[in-house]
C-alpha cells in the first residue's frame, strides 16, 4: 500500500474512532442527570482552590505555568493539585503549590492494574474532598468529565472547564477549546479564573534543588564523566508504543552527535526502558551510559539542566527539559506538536515529523491494528534528526 492510500485509510479509521459510541451518548446522558440532582454546597466559605489534572508528567508540567499565574494574581489563595500519585514528585517543589492531592484516578494508570468502579470512586473521593473544603476548583483537562464530576460532588461552588461533552453540565463558568498549545489553553482558565489579564509571559519553569543536582553529578562522576565534558541525552522512550522510534536510528544518531560534539551519550527513561536502551547501545560503536530508572524527577530535571541537548520522542522527558532551559529535539507521530510541542523558543525546541498526510491522528493506540500501518514516527529519518540536533544545538 502506497503512502497516499495508507494515509486515506487511517484518516477514515479515525473518523469512525472519533463518533461517539452508544456507550458515550449513554454516559453522557447518565451525566446529565446527575449534573440536574440536588446537591448542596459545602456551607463555609474558604480561600483554596482545587486544580484537577489526571495526565502524566509532561501534561501536568504544562500546567504549571497557569498555577504559578493563579498564585502571581491571586497570592491569598491556597492553591491544592489533584493528581495521580505517579505525577505528585514532580510537583512537590514548586512553591506555588501549597498541597498535593492524589487520587488512582480511572484510566489513567499505565501499571496494568485494573481499576474500581469510577462512580463509586468518585462519591468516596467526594466525600473526603468536602471534608478538606474548597471554594472553586479548575478542571485543567479539557475532557475530564470524572473530574468535572467530582468536583460536582464535592460541593464546590466555582467549577472552571471547558465546554467538551460530559465537562459541560457540571460547570459553573466553561469556555470554548481552542487548537493551541496546552500552555495556552491551561493558561486561559485561569484567566476566566482569577477575572483578570494574566501577565503575557508564561514561562515554563521546574524548580531544581540542590541535592538532586548533586546527586547527579556524583551518578556521572561515578561512570567516569567529569564536570567539564558534554553529555547529550537521549530519552528513547514514551507512555505509547506508537511514538518510538527504530534502535538502529537512534544508535545512529547517537554515533554521529558524540562524534562531532565530542561528547558523552547518556541514556534517560524509566526502568522498563532499559531493554529498549540496552539494544540502542548493542547497536553504538560508541560507549554510552544510562541512568534509565535511577533518577527521580528532580534529578532527572537536573541531568536535564547539566546537558547540551535532549532528545527523544513526544513524552514528558522533554517537556521536562524544556522546564529547565535545556534546548531539545521531539519526535513527534500521532500527537498534535500545535498543542504539545516543548514549550519555548522554537529556535532550542525542534520538532520533527514525517510527511505521511494523516498525521496527527491524536489516536495513541491503535489497538489489534497492525503498527505497520501507522509509521509517522519510524518515516523520520536519521538525517532529518541529525539536522535539526546540529541547528539547535548552534542556535541554542
Amino acid at each position: 500500500m502506497d503512502r497516499a492510500a495508507l494515509a486515506a485509510r487511517n484518516q477514515g479509521l479515525v473518523q469512525k474512532l472519533r463518533q461517539p459510541s452508544l456507550k458515550h451518548h449513554v454516559r453522557n446522558a447518565a451525566l446529565r442527570l446527575i449534573a440536574k440532582a440536588p446537591m448542596p454546597p459545602r456551607r463555609a466559605e474558604s480561600n483554596r482552590v482545587l486544580i484537577i489534572r489526571p495526565d502524566h508528567l509532561g501534561d501536568v508540567l504544562l500546567t504549571t505555568p497557569a498555577i504559578r499565574a493563579i498564585k502571581a494574581q491571586r497570592p491569598e489563595l491556597s492553591i491544592h493539585v489533584l493528581c495521580g500519585d505517579w505525577c505528585a514528585d514532580a510537583l512537590a517543589d514548586f512553591e506555588e503549590i501549597d498541597q498535593v492531592l492524589t487520587l488512582p484516578f480511572p484510566g489513567f494508570q499505565r501499571s496494568g492494574v485494573a481499576g474500581g468502579n469510577p462512580y463509586l470512586l468518585a462519591l468516596g473521593s467526594a466525600r473526603k474532598l468536602r471534608q478538606v473544603g474548597y471554594d472553586s476548583a479548575i478542571i485543567m483537562r479539557p475532557d475530564h468529565w470524572w473530574g468535572a464530576m467530582l468536583a460536582y460532588l464535592a460541593g464546590i461552588r466555582g467549577r472552571i472547564g471547558y465546554s467538551e461533552p460530559g465537562v459541560a453540565p457540571f460547570l459553573t463558568l466553561a469556555r470554548s477549546l481552542r487548537h493551541e498549545h496546552a500552555v495556552e489553553q491551561n493558561w486561559r482558565l485561569a484567566e476566566a479564573y482569577v477575572e483578570m489579564p494574566l501577565p503575557d509571559e508564561m514561562s515554563l519553569e521546574f524548580p531544581l534543588q540542590d541535592a538532586d543536582s548533586k546527586r547527579i553529578d556524583s551518578l556521572l562522576a561515578d561512570r567516569g564523566i567529569d564536570a567539564g565534558k558534554a553529555i547529550i541525552c537521549i530519552h528513547p522512550g514514551s507512555g505509547a508504543s506508537s511514538k518510538l522510534w527504530h534502535s538502529e536510528n537512534w544508535a545512529a544518531v547517537a554515533d554521529a552527535i558524540a562524534r562531532e560534539f565530542n561528547a558523552e551519550i547518556v541514556f534517560s527513561g524509566t526502568a522498563g526502558d532499559r531493554p529498549m536502551i540496552e539494544d540502542i547501545a548493542a547497536k553504538m560503536l560508541a560507549a554510552p551510559h544510562h541512568l534509565a530508572g535511577s533518577t527521580s524527577v528532580g534529578e532527572l530535571a537536573a541531568l536535564y539542566r547539566r546537558a547540551s541537548i535532549v532528545l527523544g520522542p513526544d513524552s514528558g522527558a522533554l517537556h521536562l527539559a524544556a522546564a529547565v532551559h535545556c534546548p531539545s529535539v521531539a519526535l513527534f507521530g500521532p500527537a498534535d506538536p500545535i498543542e504539545f510541542a516543548p514549550w519555548g523558543d522554537p529556535r532550542r525546541h525542534a520538532v520533527v515529523t514525517s510527511e505521511i498526510a494523516c498525521r496527527p491522528c491524536r489516536i495513541l493506540n491503535w489497538g489489534d491494528d497492525k503498527s505497520d500501518f501507522h509509521p509517522c514516527v519510524r518515516d523520520i529519518s536519521v538525517e532529518q534528526v541529525l539536522a535539526e540536533a546540529r541547528r539547535v544545538m548552534k542556535d541554542g
